[in-house]
């Protein structure tokens, strides 16, 4: 890898330090669990949740004489994703044996990708906010490499009091690594990098993204160093399957090793651990012997070949990304670019929303997933996926709020409704007799009430034309919210003789 310095230092990014300001420089490895009913080299099961090791076939296990056979879906996942990350697709790529003894990869080694892997150079662009002012700052990223190999198993050491036992279900399944170029200069442009990197593998269905269950982990490389310095000494973070975890390492180690720069020590090349619960990494093993695995080609697996065509082919089945996702939406309906972003992070969000859009006005559809929909479901701990109120319940809201059946006050009221009992939004409106009153010979008479009570506001509102809107605010909780606002608002500022 050809480490070349793409950015300029930022002062914004930089980190103050006892004696000046310091620059973070991060780069990341992602292991993303390849989407397929097979692992990598062999057709056990990849099913999370199993039982410990009913999972496992014999070239799992690494038994004598047992072959591995590549598994085509893959090959083809990695090439969707490839295609994703706008990357180089190598036609020619090999599969090397990576020696080194882990207690849960039974064979002694792992097969991988070295030197010639499937994906080659891509980009990521990230956006960065939002900032104060609401915007965004669109950074590109670079990608080094994605390569195919297979995952170890899992040592556990809480089952016997003298013993480890080993769990194979996940030795053998597939993982992308898709390595970042050391492109990312702060906590928050990795947390949006590998965020961004999730939304697009999930577009594609390559990989369900699922940090919980370890589908989609990283490690995370940081080093620090005065603005315009070579880079520094950097040490991996392994395993990280939170992003907010990822952020809160990321700041503790780049001020551990200011702290030991400042000093005057150096930097130990090494691999840390996060720990959650005191929000520190600590040191795990040294790597000055980083590269020493001996990789060599795979003598039971010819090099992987295909051609131009077999790529474009899965080109031509791709779906929209939320790149050019989030400019439709705002060239088609006109979102600003705040409202697509948040709508196109995650495709089930996007789905949502464009199956509610239909024959709607694209914002208010926006403003309401955007505040109440997604505002309700993080407050009840509930994703998209599980939310109470389908896209034609608030399309059925939305088609009230437009008739003028109801207004905005009693929308919310209604959604309260269809959010915790369900139903037809237009049932509950009639049985419920939610309606907004247009009667305006009611309407008035309620005006009327008003001013008649309040006298010493009327000559406030003569004077301070804005007090109208405190009367609009008595006539709509003397009618229990139904009045129709436009026509309350409009009387009032007739009676009391205001212009406009």
């Amino acid at each position: 890898m050809t480490i070349v310095d793409t950015r300029t230092p930022d002062p914004k990014r930089l980190l103050p330090g006892a004696t000046g300001d310091w620059e973070i420089i991060v780069g990341m490895e992602v292991h993303a669990q390849v989407t397929s009913n097979a692992k990598l080299f062999s057709g056990a099961s990849t099913a999370f949740g199993a039982e410990p090791n009913a999972n496992v076939s014999l070239v799992d296990a690494a038994m004598p004489g047992m072959l591995p056979v590549i598994n085509e879906e893959c090959v083809k996942q990695a090439i969707r994703t490839g295609l994703g990350l706008k990357a180089q697709i190598n036609l020619k790529s090999v599969f090397d044996r990576k020696n080194y003894f882990y207690p849960d990869l039974p064979q002694g080694y792992q097969i991988s990708q070295y030197k010639q892997p499937i994906v080659g150079e891509g980009t990521i662009v990230v956006s960065v906010g939002p900032d104060r002012q609401g915007n965004f700052e669109d950074i590109e990223i670079g990608i080094e490499r994605l390569h195919l190999e297979q995952d170890a198993g899992k040592s556990l050491h809480d089952q016997h009091a003298t013993m480890s036992y080993v769990d194979l279900n996940r030795s053998g399944v597939a993982l992308m690594e898709i390595v970042s170029k050391p492109d990312l200069r702060s906590a928050d442009e990795a947390k949006a990098y590998v965020t961004k990197l999730r939304s697009i593998v999930r577009y594609l269905g390559t990989c369900d993204g699922n940090m919980d269950e370890g589908s989609l982990r990283a490690d995370v490389n940081v080093s620090v160093r005065r603005p315009g310095e070579p880079f520094g000494t950097r040490c991996e973070i392994k395993n990280m399957n939170s992003i907010r975890f990822i952020g809160q390492a990321i700041e503790y180690e780049a001020r551990r090793q200011i702290g030991i720069l400042e000093d005057g020590g150096i930097i130990d090349q090494e691999t840390r651990l996060f720990d959650a619960v005191k929000g520190e990494t600590r040191s795990m093993r040294s790597k000055e012997e980083a590269h020493d695995y001996r990789y060599f080609p795979d003598p039971d697996l010819l090099p992987l070949e295909f051609d131009q065509a077999y790529v474009d082919a899965l080109a031509a089945g791709l779906p929209e990304l939320p790149d050019v996702k989030k400019t439709r939406l705002m060239e088609s309906l006109g979102l600003s670019a705040y409202d697509a972003s948040i709508l196109v992070s995650e495709k089930a969000i996007a789905d949502y929303f464009e199956k509610a859009a239909e024959g709607h006005d694209g914002k208010a559809v926006a403003n309401w997933v955007i505040n109440d929909l997604l505002g309700a479901l993080n407050k009840a701990g509930k994703t998209i996926e599980e939310t109470p109120v389908s896209p034609d319940q608030l399309g059925g809201i939305l088609d009230l709020i437009k008739e003028g059946t109801i207004s905005g006050k009693i929308a919310k009221d209604l959604f309260e409704i269809v959010w915790s009992e369900g139903g037809d939004p237009k049932d509950i409106v009639e049985k419920r007799g939610m309606k907004q009153v247009t009667d305006t010979g009611a309407i008035e008479k309620a005006v009327d009430e008003v001013i008649a009570a309040n006298p010493d506001k009327v000559e406030q509102a003569k004077a301070k034309p804005t007090m109208a809107g405190w009367f609009v605010g008595q006539v709509m909780k003397a009618t229990g919210g139904k009045a129709n606002p436009q026509a309350v608002n409009a009387l009032v500022k007739e009676k009391l003789g205001i212009e406009g």
